[in-house]
C-alpha cells in the first residue's frame, strides 16, 4: 500500500467516525405500527424517548392529527426524554392541545428509570394528566441561546417561564414550581412533584396507571418512531447538518485532484442533506455564511497548496457548525440543554486531524504530479552520471548517463574520469553537474 492510499484510508476512517459521533443520541426505536381503530375505542400509547427533534414531531403529527374521539378513548405519552429543540416541543404541544380539543385526554407517564427533563418538560407539563413512576424526575428546563447576548438569554428565559407557567395553570398544576424549572433550573423527584401538585400522582407501572384511570379494558396500540421519523431526527441536528455540509465540500475539493465524478456526487448529496437539515431546524444565516466562507477557503487551497487555507477553512467551518444553532436571524426559541456537548468537541478534534491528513495527502499527490511532469531530458535531473573526461571547476567535458554520453559543465570541485556526479540542471543539451 502506498503512503497516499494509506492517508486516504485514514481520512475516510475519520469521516466515518464523524458520522458515528454525529449520530450519537438519536432514537433507534422500532418502526411505527400502522394505526387502525378497529372495533370500539382504543388507547394510543406513544413512546417518546431520547431527543426532541423533527422526527419526534412528525411522529406526533402522523398519529394525532387525524384521530377522533369516536375511535380513541385516550392518548398516553410514555416519556423518557430530555434535550432538543424547544420549537419542536411547542409543535408537539399544538398536537396535544388539538387532541384535547377533540375531547380526548392526553396523559403523560414518566416511565420507570426515566425522566422528563430539559425540552421534555415542555411536553410533559402540557398533558391532561401527568403521572410519574417512583424514582423518576422532572425539570432542568432552562433554555439555552447559542451565541446569544445576555439580554437575549434573559428575554428567552422570561418567555419560556411564561409558557411553562401557563401550561401548568391551565391543567390545574403548580405554576410557581413549573416556572422554577425554567428560571432556577429546578429538578423534582416523583414524590416531590406529587407533594407540591406539579404532577397528578405516581404509579409504579403503565398497567397500574391504566387501572387507576379506568382504562385497562381498552385495546392498546403502541406507537414508535418510523424509519422516516428517525431519518428526520438524524439530519435535523445542527452538528449533523454542519458536518454533512463540511464533508461534502471536502469531498468535492478532493475530486479536483482525483479527476473522478464519484467524490463530487457524494459531496453534492451530503451538502444537500446538510442543507435539508439546516432548513428543518431553521438554521442561523450566520452559521450558513460561515460554512460558505469555509468552502471558499478550502477551495483556495487548490491554488495555494500550502495547507493554511485548507486548515483555516475547516476551523471556520467548525465555527459555522456551532452557529447553525444560533437564534440570530431566526424565530427559534433555542434549545434545552445546549445541543453541543462532548460529541461536538470530539468532532472538532476529528475534523482538525482530518485536515492535517488532507494536507499531507495532497502534498503527496502534488509531489507525484510534479515528478510525472518531467519527461525526456528533464527526467535526468537528480540522477547520477559517470565522468568521461576530467573537468575543473566550471570546466566543460562529458559524462555518461546509462551508457549515453552528454556534454556537461562542472559546477563543483574538480572531478576526474570515472568519478560519480549528480545532474543538477539542464541548459539546452548540456548538463550541469557536480561531484557526489
Amino acid at each position: 500500500m502506498t503512503k497516499s492510499k494509506g492517508l486516504l484510508i485514514a481520512i475516510i476512517a475519520l469521516i466515518l467516525l464523524l458520522l458515528v459521533v454525529s449520530a450519537a443520541g438519536h432514537s433507534t426505536e422500532s418502526p411505527t405500527q400502522p394505526y387502525k381503530a378497529g372495533n370500539g375505542k382504543v388507547i394510543l400509547i406513544i413512546n417518546l424517548t431520547g431527543t426532541i427533534n423533527a422526527g419526534t414531531t412528525n411522529m406526533f403529527r402522523s398519529h394525532l392529527s387525524s384521530i377522533n374521539n369516536s375511535s380513541v378513548k385516550a392518548v398516553i405519552i410514555n416519556i423518557n426524554a430530555g434535550g432538543g429543540m424547544l420549537e419542536q416541543a411547542f409543535a408537539i404541544d399544538k398536537y396535544i392541545t388539538s387532541t384535547e380539543d377533540k375531547g380526548i385526554n392526553v396523559y403523560i407517564y414518566v416511565m420507570p428509570d426515566g425522566s422528563a427533563s430539559y425540552t421534555g418538560t415542555y411536553i410533559a407539563m402540557d398533558g391532561t394528566g401527568l403521572y410519574m413512576a417512583p424514582g423518576t424526575s422532572i425539570g432542568l428546563s432552562e433554555p439555552v441561546i447559542i451565541g446569544g447576548t445576555k439580554a437575549m438569554e434573559q428575554n428567552d428565559i422570561a418567555q419560556m417561564e411564561a409558557i411553562m407557567g401557563n401550561m401548568a395553570s391551565s391543567h390545574g398544576r403548580n405554576s410557581t414550581a413549573a416556572k422554577s424549572m425554567v428560571t432556577n433550573d429546578s429538578d423534582y423527584s416523583s414524590s416531590q412533584a406529587a407533594s407540591i401538585n406539579l404532577s397528578n400522582g405516581s404509579f409504579s407501572s403503565m398497567n397500574a396507571m391504566l387501572a387507576g384511570l379506568n382504562l385497562s379494558t381498552y385495546a392498546k396500540i403502541y406507537v414508535n418512531q418510523s424509519a422516516y421519523d428517525q431519518f428526520l431526527g438524524y439530519i435535523s441536528n445542527p452538528l449533523t447538518a454542519g458536518i454533512f455540509m463540511l464533508i461534502g465540500i471536502v469531498a468535492i475539493f478532493l475530486d479536483l485532484y482525483h479527476g473522478t465524478i464519484i467524490l463530487s456526487i457524494i459531496g453534492v448529496v451530503m451538502i444537500g442533506l446538510g442543507l435539508l437539515g439546516a432548513d428543518i431546524i431553521d438554521a442561523s444565516i450566520f452559521g450558513l455564511v460561515l460554512i460558505l466562507l469555509a468552502g471558499v477557503l478550502i477551495f483556495l487551497e487548490f491554488k495555494t497548496s500550502h495547507g493554511i487555507a485548507l486548515l483555516s477553512g475547516l476551523i471556520v467551518g467548525l465555527a459555522g457548525i456551532y452557529f447553525l444553532a444560533s437564534s440570530y436571524g431566526t424565530s427559534s426559541p433555542g434549545y434545552s440543554p445546549s445541543p453541543f456537548g462532548t460529541d461536538f468537541f470530539m468532532s472538532a478534534i476529528a475534523i482538525v486531524l482530518m485536515g492535517i491528513l488532507l494536507v499531507a495527502y495532497i502534498s503527496k499527490i502534488l509531489k507525484s504530479q510534479k515528478k510525472e511532469h518531467y519527461t525526456g531530458i528533464e527526467s535526468l535531473i537528480g540522477h547520477s552520471a559517470v565522468v568521461v573526461t576530467t573537468m575543473k571547476t566550471n570546466g566543460r567535458g562529458f559524462v555518461s548517463v546509462d551508457g549515453v554520453q552528454w556534454s556537461a559543465i562542472n559546477t563543483g570541485v574538480d572531478i576526474r574520469e570515472n568519478d560519480r556526479v549528480i545532474i543538477m540542471e539542464r541548459k539546452g543539451l548540456t548538463l550541469l553537474v557536480k561531484k557526489i
